[in-house]
């Protein structure tokens, strides 16, 4: 029954794949205007276990007394010590076309030198946008997903007690500017690319049957909406959004040494080379040994290492890359190389200081 089932599963994942290799427009692309907006306030976390600021961190007295003096209290900073407040960075992305009344999560930094945000509420926190108007607002208990504990010899931290959520503890107030124009809209590529615009170009054309998309760069499309469909713009955008393309790409080897990790482009192409690559390795031994002098005599006793060196370089045969090789032909060379990851960073490294790839090598 076992063995049924995955074969059940792989005959599947076949059929799937017979079904479109293209990505969709919203996939690659977004609209011009339907963005996401990005919040900030500060604000102060209450109710914490002795874990807040201390006397350090200058501006939570001086908050705190501004808070307290909104709400009839007037007290001096100076007068203030306490250590179960935290000052904090409030953040949030305000969604395209957010409207009143809706919840959004919110992330809670500390900005002091509190230890841990653990059990603390947070303070009706204003959060505004780059034009400083105040488009939501922020309040309700943290959740830091984490813990920290210790004595004076040792101490425990999970995750990072400083950065707390709060789910649903952002209320939109105002709305954002609408960026749409119902007779001209532009789609904006996520990686511009002057052959993927044209693509788009072609396949809006191809399904409005007329000239209506034209690609004003390599980074975005322009287009005239029909009359008919002016009163209906969201489905319009909606079926623009479904239709696929073949998005091109560079020629591009990205390695990351940190973690020995590459990838490598599908257009990427060698130049005839001959490839070898083999590992020296240098073990030196050292092994003490006892001088003890002869009975009655003068000498003293002393330690005399001795040393052994032994040289062994991995045997790698010499493979001719022919010029043009592809992704697949090149993996299947360095496969019966017996090469690792951390190879193929040095192998990729020299091959593009030959001048022989034809691909942009990037190092992260």
């Amino acid at each position: 029954m076992l063995k049924g089932f995955h074969i059940l599963f792989i005959a599947t994942v076949i059929l799937w794949s017979g079904y479109g290799h293209g990505a969709r427009i919203k996939d690659v692309a977004t609209v011009m205007g339907a963005r996401p907006n990005q919040l900030v306030g500060y604000g102060l976390v209450i109710g914490l276990n002795g874990t807040g600021d201390g006397k350090k961190a200058k501006f939570t007295p001086q908050s705190i007394a501004n808070m307290l003096q909104k709400m009839g209290i007037t007290i001096s900073p100076k007068d203030i010590d306490v250590n179960n407040v935290a000052s904090v960075m409030v953040t949030a992305e305000l969604p395209p076309f957010a409207r009143p009344g809706m919840k959004l999560d919110a992330v809670v930094s500390s900005l002091g030198d509190a230890k841990s945000l653990y059990g603390g509420t947070l303070v009706m926190t204003p959060l505004k946008g780059v034009d400083g108007e105040i488009y939501a607002i922020a309040q309700g208990p943290v959740s830091i997903g984490g813990l920290t504990a210790g004595g004076q010899a040792a101490s425990v931290q999970k995750n990072f007690p400083t950065v707390a959520r709060i789910p649903g503890g952002v209320l939109v107030e105002r709305a954002p500017p609408n960026g749409l124009d119902p007779q001209e809209v532009e789609i904006l590529l996520n990686q511009p690319d002057f052959n993927t615009a044209s693509k788009v170009e072609d396949v809006i054309n191809d399904f409005l049957r007329g000239p209506y998309a034209k690609a004003i760069d390599g980074t975005s499309v322009r287009i005239s909406v029909p009359q008919d469909k002016r009163r209906d713009l969201v489905g319009f955008l909606g079926l623009v959004e479904s239709l696929e393309i073949e998005p091109d790409q560079k020629a591009k080897v990205v390695i990351n040494e940190r973690t020995g990790t590459v990838v490598i482009g599908e257009h990427v192409r060698i130049n005839t080379i001959a490839l070898s690559h083999g590992n020296l390795s240098i073990v030196i031994k050292e092994t003490p040994r006892v001088s003890q002098p002869l009975p009655l005599s003068q000498g003293e006793t002393v330690v005399v290492p001795e040393t052994q060196i032994t040289v062994e370089e991995q045997k790698s045969q010499l493979f001719l890359v022919p010029k043009g090789t592809t992704i697949q032909e090149l993996v299947r060379a360095l496969n019966a190389l017996g090469v690792s990851s951390r190879d193929l960073i040095t192998i990729f490294q020299t091959i593009k200081a030959s001048g022989a790839l034809q691909a942009e090598l990037e190092i992260m």
